[in-house]
């Protein structure tokens, strides 16, 4: 081949990875428009965040504390943890690619969900590993599936516990078997981005089982109830060896120092962060009963959002309830890359937003 037609070329395996795409801002020429499509919460950060924020900000000259010590405390106090098993990063996507990247490779696979989070399968298969894909039980995380599912190759688990786009949950003693069934050189990682949210008995977030485990991992995230998106904060909470094997890879100064002011502040707000899951709590079922009411099924959810199945019926499909939706500017996540053709995702918003969705589809349905 001539030297001039040669080109940088991405190892095997890149190029199959279906890039993530995110759910869509705009509604062209609609005046005012709710964007109700990223989990967002409609009440926004904390004061506080919002003033160490600003303070930070005042020395942007200064590399921050590349162990992000301030939010490891700010976080192990909060939940009564070891912040030397908290490993902080550039958004919980961040912690879930080091995983991969560490501990998964050529010939190994890692087990997720037929619904579970996108991200899960780019990072495994940016690893260089194969995704292995086992059914849910409507719309529910079904440990028997995923333990026939293990392998000798089988190196990890994915679980998104409260799940998305689902928000459905896996209770804690199912959690458990799963993982007592899982070989001990098997990663199970939960991902529990909304487990704030949460205010079932038999729920846990991930905590009691990785301080009795030395292969389990819970990730955490500031980008929902804390209203932190921007910033870009995750955290993991994890045994020692696991993260130091993270930590000699990890970038250096992953995660920026108005993240971690704000991040610390943010957490420590509990009085903030108990408003906002009261507000949620109230608009989830207002929400559920409403669009029921209209003839619409709704996947029971514990998280800051809301599975809505449309009819298969000509005119009055997702895609169709998208378009009109979208219209009069209201922004829901269309998940059919989520294994939900005939489904729309919403974001509990604000209530002007709740009330607008909720007579919009009154209209589409014929209901008004």
């Amino acid at each position: 081949m001539d030297n001039a037609q040669l080109k940088p070329v991405p190892r095997p395996g890149i190029l199959d990875i279906a890039a993530y795409v995110p759910g869509k801002e705009h509604a062209p020429g609609v005046a005012r428009v709710f964007k109700l499509s990223s989990n967002e919460t409609p009440l926004g950060a904390s004061p506080k965040a919002l003033d160490a924020f600003r303070q930070s900000a005042g020395h942007l000259e200064l590399y921050p504390d590349g162990q992000a010590n301030e939010l490891r405390a700010a976080i192990a106090e909060t939940h009564r943890l070891n912040a030397a098993n908290i490993l902080c990063g550039n958004g919980s996507d961040e912690l879930l690619g080091l995983l991969c990247h560490v501990y998964l490779g050529a010939g190994d696979e890692a087990i997720i969900t037929e619904h579970g989070f996108l991200v899960y399968k780019i990072q495994i298969m940016g690893a260089g590993a194969t995704p292995v894909t086992v059914k849910e039980t409507e719309c529910r995380v079904n440990v028997d599936a995923i333990l026939a599912a293990v392998t000798p190759k089988t190196k990890m688990v994915f679980i998104a516990n409260p799940g998305n786009p689902t928000g459905t949950y896996v209770p804690a003693a199912e959690v458990r078997r799963l993982h007592a069934g899982l070989p001990k050189n098997v990663i199970l990682v939960l991902d529990a981005a909304y487990a704030e949210y949460v205010r079932e008995n038999d729920y846990e977030s991930g905590i009691e089982l990785v301080s009795s485990a030395q292969n389990v991992v819970m990730t955490r995230t500031f980008s929902k109830v804390y209203g932190l998106a921007a910033l870009r904060i995750g955290w993991m909470y994890g045994p020692a060896d696991i993260l130091d094997a993270l930590n000699r890879v990890r970038g250096p100064f992953n995660l920026n120092a108005p993240a971690i002011a704000a991040g610390s502040a943010a957490i420590r707000d509990q009085a903030f962060i108990g408003t906002a899951i009261d507000y949620n709590a109230l608009w989830l079922d207002k929400l559920t009963h409403a669009f029921t009411t209209l003839g619409l099924k709704v996947t029971p959810s514990v998280t800051n959002f809301l599975l809505i199945h449309f009819p298969d019926v000509d005119g009055k499909r997702a895609p169709d309830a998208d378009e009109f939706l979208t219209s009069r500017g209201y922004i829901l996540r269309a998940v059919k890359g989520y294994g939900f053709p005939n489904a729309l995702r919403m974001t509990v918003g604000p209530e002007e937003a709740n009330r607008g969705v909720i007579d919009a589809l009154g209209e589409f349905m014929g209901k008004a």
